[in-house]
């Protein structure tokens, strides 16, 4: 039964999807992770891919930039492939001196100026939190890494143009890195009863820009990251 965006049809989608943004890193994370995958659709360009994980079946699939984008997929990704959980595999800017580039930050909830989560209670500030036992597994999965760190993110609308102002007052809230999708994410979970958590390296920042990835390293530095995520697909 194929959506508007998607051609598999039910059943070829694993009830765990991991969701990086490019889909030539789902398509690399697809190799690296399960060389049983195939490929089950590829609309608009962006592909999605079936096969196991120490014998648990996995689906990767790429969400595109932005919160519009990725809602698009994990809606009918929720209501049409009974999917139950989505890990979104990306990478983010540090604007916390608490973070440094190639570390991994495991969003715990995201802050954001998009509308995309403001009509779902009207009159309420709806609160976007990841899933707690996704949350949990992945910690557990870290270890006692000090490159890990569990925080609130903050996801725009905008990459260029955002007030720079805001900055330090959300590292002074706890806030450790910017993104474009987690908030979008985690409203869509709720409002279909499943779950969901974002799992980012950081790629750049914005405090110093010298160690920043090249767009190289960002389709290719994310092992960490990876490892965290699956542990959280299958807990």
């Amino acid at each position: 039964m194929a959506t508007p965006h998607i051609a598999a049809e039910k059943g070829e989608i694993a009830p765990a999807v991991l969701m990086p943004g490019d889909p030539k890193r789902a398509r690399r994370i697809a190799e690296l992770l399960m060389p049983d995958a195939r490929q089950v659709s590829d609309v608009r360009g962006i592909g999605a891919y079936t096969g196991t994980v120490d014998g648990k079946p996995l689906s990767v699939m790429a969400s595109g930039m932005g919160m519009p984008s990725l809602g698009i997929y994990a809606n009918e990704l929720f209501r049409f492939y009974d999917v139950q959980r989505i890990i979104r595999v990306g990478t983010a800017g540090g604007l916390s001196p608490k973070v440094r580039v190639g570390d991994v930050v495991v969003a715990l909830g995201a802050h954001t100026d998009s509308a995309m989560n403001t009509t779902r209670i009207p009159g309420i500030h709806f609160s976007a939190v990841a899933s707690y036992p996704l949350v949990a597994a992945a910690v557990a999965a870290a270890g006692d890494s000090d490159r890990v760190h569990v925080a609130p993110v903050v996801s725009r609308d905008h990459f260029y143009g955002n007030p720079a102002e805001q900055i330090q007052k959300l590292a002074d809230y706890g806030t450790l890195c910017v993104e474009m999708e987690a908030a979008g994410l985690y409203g869509v979970a709720a409002e279909h009863d499943r779950e969901a958590l974002a799992v980012l390296t950081i790629s750049d920042h914005l405090l110093d820009s010298s160690q920043d990835m090249s767009a190289e390293d960002r389709e290719h530095k994310f092992e960490r990251a990876l490892h965290l995520a699956v542990a959280a697909a299958h807990c």
